[in-house]
Order: C-alpha cells, then sequence, then structure tokens
C-alpha cells in the first residue's frame, strides 16, 4: 500500500530538486566558459606560433640574403687583395671560409677591409733614400736638353741661314727646359714605388737641374 506524500515532505524535494537544477546550470555554464576559455587560448597560442613561424622565416630569408651578400663581398675584396699581390697573390688561393667562433658585424668588418684596401691603394710619398736618384734625374734632364741644345746650335752654324738664326734660339731654349726635362723619369720612379711625385720630391729634381744648367753654361765657351 503506498504512502502518503505529506505536504511538507513534497515542498522539500521540490526545493531539492531546485537546487540540483541550479547547481547542474552553474556547473554546465562552468564548463562552458572553461571551455571557451581554453578554445580561446589555444587559437592565441596557435596565432602566436603561427606568428614566430612566419617572423622565424622572414629571419631565415633575411640571414640567407645577408650571407649570400657577404660571402660576394668577401670574394670580391679577396680578389682585388690578389691582383695587388701581382705574383704572390696567384698563389693565395680561394678566400678562406667561416671561422668558427667568430665575433663582430660582418658589414661592419668588410667596411674596414674596404678602407683598409683602399689606404692601401693609395699612393704614398717618396722616402729620402731615392733623393740622390731624383737629384740624378734632374742631372739627366738637364744634360739631356743641354746635348739637344748644342746638336741645334751645331746644325745652325752649319746650315747658315734663317736657320743660324733660329736654331740658337731654339737651342737656348731646350736648355733652359732642361731641369723640367728630369721630371719625367722622377715620375717613372715615382710610379714604378707607387708614390707621388709631390713638391719636395719635384723640387729637389728642379734644383739639381737647375744648378746642372747653370753650371753647364758657365762653363761653355
Amino acid at each position: 500500500m503506498n504512502e502518503s506524500v505529506t505536504e511538507e515532505s513534497y515542498t522539500a524535494q521540490v526545493r531539492r530538486l531546485a537546487e540540483l537544477t541550479e547547481r547542474v546550470q552553474a556547473q554546465r555554464t562552468e564548463a562552458h566558459t572553461w571551455h571557451d576559455q581554453q578554445c580561446a587560448a589555444a587559437r592565441k597560442a596557435v596565432a602566436d606560433a603561427e606568428d614566430q613561424v612566419h617572423r622565424a622565416e622572414r629571419n631565415l630569408a633575411a640571414a640567407r640574403e645577408l650571407q649570400d651578400r657577404v660571402d660576394a663581398e668577401a670574394t670580391a675584396l679577396w680578389q682585388e687583395l690578389r691582383n695587388r699581390l701581382g705574383q704572390v697573390g696567384r698563389r693565395v688561393g680561394p678566400p678562406p671560409g667561416p671561422v668558427a667562433g667568430a665575433v663582430g658585424d660582418p658589414p661592419v668588418l668588410l667596411a674596414a677591409v674596404r678602407d683598409l684596401l683602399a689606404r692601401a691603394g693609395q699612393p704614398g710619398e717618396l722616402p729620402g733614400s731615392v733623393n740622390p736618384l731624383l737629384a740624378l734625374c734632374g742631372v739627366a734632364g738637364a744634360l739631356v736638353a743641354y746635348a739637344l741644345g748644342t746638336v741645334a746650335r751645331a746644325a745652325g752654324d752649319r746650315y747658315g741661314g734663317d736657320l743660324a738664326v733660329g736654331l740658337p734660339v731654339l737651342a737656348l731654349v731646350v736648355i733652359l727646359l732642361g731641369p723640367l726635362v728630369g721630371l719625367v723619369p722622377a715620375k717613372v720612379v715615382a710610379d714604378r714605388r707607387h708614390a707621388l711625385l709631390g713638391p719636395r720630391p719635384a723640387a729637389i729634381v728642379l734644383v739639381a737641374g737647375l744648378a746642372t744648367t747653370v753650371l753647364l753654361l758657365t762653363l761653355a765657351p
């Protein structure tokens, strides 16, 4: 025989059912919230990972481009060095490869090498040890000019006429230009030493040539 349900027990059961329903709804809401948070975190992690992959790909491409540029410039600088060394440079071989543990920014290091090669390629001043050779160039130039002047004067005396008037004048001009003639061999000396024929070396040549010209004119009959 079924027991009758009292009003008080029915109310308690309804209240309990409502509490359970509310608790289940809260747990369901919490579960949905947690699920949404996890999905959002996963999507953010995927987006961050994709961004890192793209950034790594860009960095890799830039690094490869820099490597190719550095290799090309290093090869060009090495070839320039070999050309500067001449016969010795042909035995140097290919450019060296990367050194393990090397530090420094490659573009900065290459710029320093370019600057060093540029400064090494610029002609310098002639050393003082070549001063006697420069003076000899001046003396030789004056002697050559004097010899040409003497030949021209002799030709004027020999053929007479207008030549007897014009050639002595020409001979005098040639003799007076004698100190300048010495600058020609002096320039050859400077070029072979990869140096500049500056004011000091030129002055030595001109003074020696002028002194020789004056001496020759003084001793001339």
